[in-house]
């Protein structure tokens, strides 16, 4: 029931049509190691509601570019990395490796010290050449103009936060956040495999339509049991812009003044909180489903806009950056938790079996980290998502589903019915053109003559080329293909409202909708899946 009223609703949504005929985008995009020389510094970022916000982030500095981008097939330039964005730089290494951070602060003086915590990892810091350091409640701190060093052992796989040590109420709300992925060493050769498991399989598939790999790994963890086929990474945060406002008010006050001279400091009020903007990746919606590296956000680079395949494993990489926990529901599927923090969730009575819990709602908690898997098949829609008829004479209506084990369609990973639910197939959605529950169908289609439907409806309840023209027939009629994103003939796909279940988060500035909701798109096999920006 949950999939069917997800699936309804967000079809109605006038931006689905839009997405479904968009490129998709770079799976955790990143910059790789094991050496970082970041900055940290003030620039604006924008939202929604045409706001442009002062703000402080950490970038790569000038003249001191990464050395490559992680994912091999991807086209973006391998020497993208801004001198400010919120998120700071994914930054991606392997287990094992020594990992250096250089720190710059350029901030402004009266914003005075900055530092960065690496929570989870033993880390030396030691003064930087290009200036002083001081020591800090919680590490080493660059003065302003000043350096510092950190290093430390990537020791355990998995998603991490890093963030500012130094007065974390004001400089994290600023924007002083990133994400560390640290891939497995030693990947489990049956993630590697072409048959036999979920990820080799569907690499088959992959392969057969012409997609590249943009996975960083092939899998999460040290374990056989953490192969996956997409991934996306997405921080949560949450901004108060009368923080922001007020920082600049004080540091434009402050002028070209002299660190740690009188009247050379900030005294901004973090409470009382309350937050208007609510951030994925530093976007709110609609923000966040533009292209990675779009242009109009060149201080906010990382976007949130997941697609898949039905029956792939998509890894989710989730950090909470802001001050309030947020409670996420991924619509379409509950999510597998692999591990938090770099720590793998397995069983105590056998350490082959994952022991992570299973969750309707996701909570992004402050500071905390967690990657899990999110997968969708069409099981439980009690109807063929393919529109497959044995009336028709499209040849793609007359596809065989023969179960494996589970139920599924897995003997033909080159068919555009791969993984298909064989249980509803053949099973018509409707058996009266309206009326589909009172005719005995599983749902009700709306009328698509009723106006609020419009130009965006999409059309089709079903995947695949043609999947609207065959499935009429006999077996009743569907409403007519989208006017103007999906003809009849063309590529059509699924939509799942991704968003906070905290009804305020999913707002900018009090209107909806905005703030912490994205989509997540479930094309058909044959739609090759793009994530090359």
């Amino acid at each position: 029931m949950k999939n069917v009223i997800s699936m309804t609703r967000v079809l109605l949504a006038p931006m689905v049509a839009l997405l479904l005929s968009a490129t998709a985008h770079a799976a955790a995009p990143g910059i790789t190691g094991p050496t970082f020389n970041l900055s940290a510094q003030a620039a604006y970022i924008s939202q929604p509601d045409g706001q442009a916000i002062y703000s402080w982030g950490y970038g790569c500095q000038l003249g001191h570019l990464p050395t490559g981008y992680a994912p091999t097939a991807i086209s973006k330039s391998s020497t993208f990395c801004n001198s400010m964005q919120v998120p700071g730089p994914t930054l991606i290494v392997t287990e094992g490796q020594t990992v250096t951070v250089h720190l710059v602060n350029n901030l402004p003086a009266a914003a005075g010290n900055t530092s960065i915590l690496f929570p989870g990892f033993q880390v030396t810091a030691t003064p930087g050449s290009l200036g002083l350091s001081q020591a800090g409640l919680l590490t080493l701190e660059a003065v302003p103009g000043g350096e510092v060093t950190y290093t430390f052992t990537a020791s355990s796989p998995g998603t991490h936060a890093y963030y500012s040590g130094t007065q974390g109420d004001l400089q994290v709300e600023m924007g002083l956040y990133g994400a560390i992925i640290v891939l497995p060493a030693n990947v489990p050769s049956v993630c590697t495999a072409n048959t036999g498991n979920f990820a080799g399989q569907n690499g088959v598939a992959e392969s057969y339509w012409k997609e590249s790999d943009f996975r960083l790994a092939p899998a999460a963890y040290d374990h056989a049991k953490t192969c996956y086929d997409r991934e996306y990474l997405f921080q949560f945060s949450e901004m108060d812009p009368n923080i922001h406002t007020q920082a600049f008010a004080q540091v434009t006050a402050a002028g070209a003044c002299t660190a740690g001279t009188p009247g050379c400091s900030l005294n901004v009020p973090t409470e009382p909180y309350h937050p208007a903007y609510f951030l994925i990746n530093g976007r709110s919606m609609p923000d966040d489903m533009d292209t990675n590296y779009a242009p109009q956000y060149p201080h906010q680079p990382y976007n949130g806009n997941p697609h898949m395949h039905p029956g792939e494993q998509v890894l989710l990489r989730v950090i909470g950056q802001g001050r309030w926990q947020h409670p996420f529901h991924e619509h379409g599927n509950h999510v597998r938790i692999l591990g938090r923090d770099g720590n793998l969730i397995l069983s105590k009575t056998d350490p082959n079996s994952l022991a992570g819990p299973l969750l309707f709602t996701t909570t992004t908690t402050p500071g905390q980290a967690f990657d899990g898997i999110f997968y969708w098949t069409a099981k439980g829609l009690n109807w063929d998502a393919y529109a497959h008829n044995p009336n028709s004479s499209d040849p793609n209506a007359l596809l065989s589903c023969v179960p494996d084990a589970n139920g599924y369609n897995t003997t033909a990973p080159t068919a555009i019915n791969y993984y298909e639910w064989c249980q509803d197939h053949n099973k018509p959605l409707q058996v009266a053109p309206f009326g589909d529950v009172a005719g005995g169908g599983p749902a009700t289609l709306p009328d698509a003559n009723i106006l609020t439907n419009g130009a965006w409806y999409g059309g089709s309840p079903y995947l695949g080329p043609n999947a609207t023209v065959r499935a009429t027939g006999p077996t009743g009629t569907t409403p007519p293909s989208g006017t103007i994103a999906n003809s009849p003939t063309g590529e059509a796909g699924f939509a799942f409202m991704w968003h906070s279940h905290n009804e305020r988060e999913i707002t900018t500035s009090n209107v909806f909708p905005g703030g912490m909701l994205m989509m997540m798109l479930v094309d058909s096999r044959e739609f090759v899946i793009d994530e090359s920006n």
